[in-house]
């Protein structure tokens, strides 16, 4: 099973898109043990959306999706809502 997720930092007001195979360790990595790479300067994350897919091909074809300008005003619309 792989996931992409979306999540979001609501101290910097950013998003970030993934995929993996193992969410639970991916979180951690974003905002714990991770010592370098983009994210660990917006932390904490918080996690706004996932999707659960069969195969490592349709996650990525997904995380593609969503880093398009229609998937980043998805996931804009997500935060609004979330903000309420």
């Amino acid at each position: 099973m792989y996931f992409v997720y979306v999540l979001y930092s609501p101290s910097y007001h950013k998003i970030y898109i993934g995929f993996t195979a193992d969410l639970e360790q991916r979180l951690k990595s974003h905002n714990e043990l991770g010592k370098k790479g983009w994210t660990i300067k917006f932390r904490p994350w918080d996690l706004l959306h996932t999707e659960a897919f069969e195969d490592k091909h349709s996650a990525m074809k997904r995380e593609k999706e969503l880093k398009t300008a229609k998937g980043r005003e998805f996931i804009w619309s997500l935060v609004e809502k979330l903000k309420g």
